[in-house]
């Protein structure tokens, strides 16, 4: 299927309308060998085009912490930050799965701790998911967050919330540390997790991890052979001064945004605008 062609009807990607997404589609669209698409999304004007486009996954990713308020890195964020910003995208959307992440500090301590914040995305934002980030370690708040309904996915390979520890954003899952990534990926499978994101790991493990899962898995920067693919959607728009090498721009908007501006500014300037069709007698 061309990228300008229709998506057929009862397909994951541009699917029938009339309900929401769930996990249990994202499980059939596996078993199908179906390809879908997931993006970011931080308000509800975005999430709306995303959303009518058939975009069946939306992602209120702690990417917001650099995209939308501006830091360095994911970290400064905090649940109080994205609750409004996943409020807004599950109000503009009316079929995508609406997945929230978990920022760092708000589930590392404990799976009480996990399920209280997944309960107040899930209770006071909408959310119908939540994702969190590392291997076996976070296994005991993963087993907690489905006994208590919570669907999860997990987040494995390059996970920016521990930059640190990792020493920068770097490929993970070279030599042996890809076997403990696919112990880690069968371990949150066996946990309950319904999917498991893919970050910045070479395209072989992505492939030898993808085909070894029943459920999906969801590639950024892990080549091809994933089950799914996200991206940040200001990174696919062009916004982002200095993408990853995984990125595909598939448009300007920083240039359009700026000729914009500017064309804006030169008809005020010269009093051009606005014209008598833009005032009221």
């Amino acid at each position: 299927m061309s990228s300008s062609s229709a998506p057929a009807r009862g397909t994951l990607y541009g699917g029938a309308g009339g309900r929401r997404v769930t996990v249990r589609d994202l499980a059939a669209a596996k078993e199908r060998g179906e390809r879908w698409p997931m993006v970011t999304a931080y308000d509800a004007m975005t999430a709306r085009v995303f959303d009518a486009a058939g975009i069946p996954v939306l992602l209120v990713g702690d990417s917001a912490a650099m995209v939308v308020y501006g830091y360095d890195s994911t970290l400064p964020v905090t649940v109080d930050d994205l609750l409004p910003l996943t409020a807004a995208v599950v109000r503009g959307s009316s079929r995508a799965l609406v997945v929230a992440d978990l920022p760092f500090g708000s589930y590392q301590g404990s799976p009480q701790q996990a399920l209280e914040s997944a309960a107040r995305f899930m209770k006071e934002a909408g959310a119908h998911a939540v994702k969190l980030e590392g291997g076996r370690r976070v296994l005991p708040q993963v087993e907690a967050l489905v006994s208590a309904g919570v669907p999860v996915m997990a987040h494995l390979g390059l996970t920016p919330q521990s930059v640190n520890a990792l020493g920068g954003y770097r490929v993970q899952g070279r030599g042996q540390a890809g076997d403990e990534l696919m112990a880690d990926a069968k371990d949150l499978e066996r946990a309950g997790a319904f999917s498991v994101v893919l970050e910045c790991v070479p395209a072989e493990l992505a492939q030898r991890v993808t085909t070894s899962l029943a459920i999906p898995t969801i590639g950024i920067g892990a080549g091809a052979a994933t089950d799914a693919q996200v991206l940040v959607w200001q990174d696919l728009m062009g916004l982002t001064p200095h993408p990853a090498k995984f990125v595909k721009r598939y448009a300007d908007l920083a240039g359009d945004l700026d000729r914009a501006v500017r064309d804006f500014a030169a008809d005020v300037v010269s009093g051009s605008f606005p014209g008598a069709e833009h005032s009221y007698s």
